[in-house]
């Protein structure tokens, strides 16, 4: 894939404002966010004009635009890329959420209208808020989330970027899925 160290160098220098370290850092990088993309893309199930290229690039507009980062390394970066890639997509599913509803009337682009299905954009609207008020309860469990459902990171990828143990990431991640079911469909357990 890329290398660790190299990615951490380019990060640091980044943080202290080295011209052109962050462009380095998405070149190195790049494989990887359109191979996250590229699993966004595959979950939207009926839409097959997502721009993965412009997903990426807006979520990396957004990650490059946070003046005078500091990341600690590759895993918390791309904790930090799989926010910005909710970001672009929840925007994205709001949008077409107003549209739907005859909201603003103002023109986007064709990678905007195209990169969240109809279908799954009221499901992603409503992801959000649930993720929302999950995050407020568990921080941690929200971005254990945001890692493995937006980011499409595996278990591994989660507790480096979380810098937490696989075997937490695992717990956090059957008690989200769980509450985040419950919260969504109005399952109360039987109460």
């Amino acid at each position: 894939m890329d290398d660790f160290s190299d990615i951490t160098r380019l990060l640091e220098a980044a943080g202290q404002g080295e011209q052109g370290a962050m462009d380095e850092v998405f070149a190195s990088v790049y494989p990887r966010l359109r191979q996250i993309a590229k699993s966004r893309r595959r979950q939207w199930q009926g839409n097959h004009t997502l721009d993965t290229t412009g997903l990426i690039h807006e979520a990396y507009i957004k990650v490059a635009a946070q003046p005078g980062s500091q990341y600690s390394n590759r895993g918390h970066f791309f904790a930090v890329a799989a926010k910005a890639m909710r970001q672009v997509l929840i925007n994205y599913a709001e949008k077409k959420n107003a549209a739907k509803r005859g909201g603003d009337a103002d023109h986007v682009t064709l990678s905007e209208a195209d990169a969240v299905a109809k279908d799954a954009a009221e499901e992603l609207v409503a992801l959000n808020i649930a993720l929302k008020k999950l995050e407020a309860m568990s921080a941690r469990q929200g971005h254990v989330v945001e890692c493995l459902f937006f980011a499409g990171f595996d278990i591994a990828e989660t507790a480096e970027a979380l810098n937490i143990s696989p075997a937490t990431v695992k717990r956090d991640w059957s008690a989200a899925r769980a509450w985040l079911y419950r919260e969504m469909h109005g399952d109360s357990g039987g109460a």
